[in-house]
């Protein structure tokens, strides 16, 4: 099974070093590393049209537990495209793509900022099953848990995750021995207190900084990501590709909106 691994917080960062070291724990597991090479945390699925990529490719003392690493200078989708395109040029094709260990959460509707799961959801668009991780503290800790969560996840996903769906798994940043369990989710929806905060004026304008504190949701049941986050459980929720809402949908062809 040949594995593609990326992230957005890039590949120096300890996370995906762990998700590489978890990988190579499965029986006949080839890991391929494609990641940013500097953090492109929020960075959505942008990908580079007008600009070439850079690839460099690191030693294995660096990525011990993979084939190939290569720090790419693009967006986290950018590294999954061209990861995916250049091994298939050379005869490998890739089976799953596993991005993260994310450094901090990736709940609800936080998916539709996160590069870690653009990475994921870019694989899936390529034909490739895929799975996003996410560690749920931007000081991470408790990276041991996926050293046994990850090959059980991808173990019993094999041949299973739809086409059109990707699996988004986010994990509270404490000891295992305190996690309550797992649980199947849906999205939940996700706010923040957001500011802006003036840093520098300048002649031609302002320099603005954006600054943002979670917000703790005391009614989020255990059928949300979010709610079972904040109860101390890991999450597992389907995301899929189609955004289209088929009840609105049918309520649109009921206005009989016509053209002549």
């Amino acid at each position: 099974m040949n594995i593609l691994v990326s992230n957005d917080d890039g590949i120096h960062r300890q996370g995906i070093r762990e998700l590489a070291a978890a990988l190579s724990r499965i029986d006949g597991a080839k890991i391929y590393v494609f990641a940013p090479d500097r953090e492109r945390t929020a960075a959505g699925h942008g990908i580079t049209m007008r600009d070439s990529l850079f690839l460099r490719e690191w030693s294995k003392e660096d990525y011990p537990g993979a084939e190939r690493a290569y720090a790419c200078s693009g967006t986290p989708a950018d590294c999954v495209k061209i990861g995916i395109s250049l091994l298939r040029q050379q005869g490998i094709e890739i089976d799953l793509v596993c991005s993260g260990i994310n450094h901090g959460s990736n709940l609800g509707t936080d998916v539709f900022y996160s590069g870690t799961v653009a990475a994921a959801m870019e694989g899936r668009l390529m034909g490739v099953p895929a799975i996003a991780f996410s560690l749920c503290s931007h000081d991470s800790t408790h990276f041991e848990v996926f050293a046994d969560l990850v090959p059980q996840i991808v173990g019993k996903s094999l041949g299973k995750i739809p086409a059109g769906s990707i699996l988004n798994v986010n994990v509270p940043d404490i000891p295992g021995e305190e996690l309550k369990g797992v649980l199947v989710t849906d999205m939940g929806i996700r706010r923040y207190d957001d500011e802006y905060r003036l840093v520098q004026q300048v002649d031609k304008g302002h320099y603005y900084e954006y600054l943002s504190t979670e917000m703790y949701y005391e009614d989020a049941g255990l059928d949300s990501d979010i709610g079972g986050y904040q109860q101390g459980y890991i999450t597992i929720s389907a995301l899929s590709v189609k955004r289209t809402d088929p009840k609105t949908a049918e309520e649109i062809r009921s206005w009989g909106i016509t053209w002549e």
